[in-house]
Parts: C-alpha cells; structure tokens; sequence
C-alpha cells in the first residue's frame, strides 16, 4: 500500500512539475497532506488505482462545507473549507489565528479547537492515542476539544462550529501573533 501511495504522490508532482507549476513551491504542505491520508487508510486493503486517475481525483472541483470559527473574544469568522481540508490548513489560509506550530504533525496542541456542537463532536472519527496525548497538554481542555490539525473537513460536517481557546501552551512570549509556515 504504501509503494502505491508513494507512486501516486510521485506521479502529481511530476505532472505538476511538466506543467511548470512545483508542487512543493505552491502547496507546502504537500507531503503534509499525503501522511494524513496515508494514516487514514493504513486499515485499507491495497489498490492498483492508475496514478493518472489519482491526479485527476485532485483535480477536481471540491465540494466545499461551512465552517465558523469563534476566537476568544467570541467574534465568529465564516469560512468555505474543501473537503478533505485540515481545520488548521484552513485557518491559515484564511488568516485565522491558531498557531500550528509543529505544522499538522502531531507534536504540539498549539492548534487545539473546541467543537461546539456535541452532534458535531459525535460525527468526527475517534481521536488516535498520539492526538489524546498532546491534548492532555492543551490550554483549556474540554470534553469536546480536538486538534485542529486532525479535523478533516467531510461533508457531514458542514455547519460545524469550532472555538478557539483563550491561550496556547507555547514557549512564545505573550502578544506573539503566530504565522504559518
């Protein structure tokens, strides 16, 4: 499985290269993408899928959902996320506070998020050891807070409502506005 998703990767950047656009240069967290989805599937059986028809599935127009973001002084920030998107990709790319400092790789719990809404919290898949222990961490833990790097945008999520704590647990000195990498 995993030569047939390192074989599909390959072959994206390579069409992406030829069309004279670097995949690593405009999508940086490229390969961030690849790992989150390689450990979703690990439970998957293998697949002979053509790399061509996988470039195309990337290709295509992504169904977006609705995603409100509320940050600590309880001011909300609508957003269209893509599916399959990271909550934390997302706020970045739409200038949201919340810091991501190990950038998605399960390392810190500076991109925690509250769901709102418990029937939201319900329709997530169960949280992996990894994201429990870096929770534990977190600033102002709830029973429904996650991290935001492991909230994939799916279609039954739209409308979901996620929360942004007070502070992080970081080494940054206080009034530091964190930017994405």
């Amino acid at each position: 499985m995993l030569v047939s998703r390192v074989s599909r990767l390959g072959a994206c950047v390579f069409r992406d290269l030829m069309k004279g656009q670097s995949a690593f240069v405009q999508r940086p967290r490229y390969l961030h993408a690849f790992y989150r989805h390689f450990r979703t599937l690990r439970h998957r059986p293998f697949s002979s899928t053509a790399a061509s028809e996988a470039c195309k599935e990337g290709n295509n127009d992504k169904k977006l959902i609705n995603v409100t973001f509320v940050d600590k002084d309880g001011e909300e920030k609508h957003i269209k996320v893509p599916v399959g998107m990271s909550m934390l990709e997302a706020a970045h790319e739409n200038d949201i506070e919340l810091e991501g400092a190990c950038e998605g790789s399960l390392a810190c719990s500076t991109c925690h998020v509250i769901v709102m809404d418990v029937d939201y919290y319900n329709k997530l898949e169960e949280p992996i050891d990894e994201e429990n222990d870096m929770l534990d961490l977190a600033f102002g833990l709830t029973e429904t807070s996650r991290l935001g790097c492991q909230v994939i945008a799916k279609p039954e999520l739209d409308g979901i409502r996620l929360a942004l704590p007070a502070a992080t647990r970081n080494f940054a000195v206080d009034g530091y506005k964190p930017k994405p990498h």
